[in-house]
């Protein structure tokens, strides 16, 4: 009689943990939402290599032109100093 009783507690216990659980459905979605979570923040981390690298360029052009122009500046210097004469001693 207890191990009738103790079989048919284990069949109740298996069936309600069951029933209880996700359905396929769900078990679905939840795989489909962590996908797109997970593509999500591989968009971000490209998106933001891109931005990096962008902003990178911005300064090497920036540092560029900045070089131009102290090397015009100082061809400009140097020609208006022979024009001169320069010092005489």
């Amino acid at each position: 009689m207890k191990k009738v009783l103790s079989i048919i507690a284990v069949a109740a216990m298996t069936t309600a943990f069951v029933s209880c659980g996700p359905s396929k459905e769900e078990m679905e979605k939840r795989k489909q939402l962590q996908e797109d979570s997970i593509a999500a923040v591989e968009k971000a981390k490209q998106d933001s290599a891109a931005a990096v690298a962008a902003e990178a360029e911005k300064a090497a052009m920036e540092m560029n032109a900045k070089h131009m122009a102290d090397s015009t500046h100082m061809a400009d210097s140097i020609a208006a100093a022979s024009k001169k004469g320069g010092k005489k001693h």
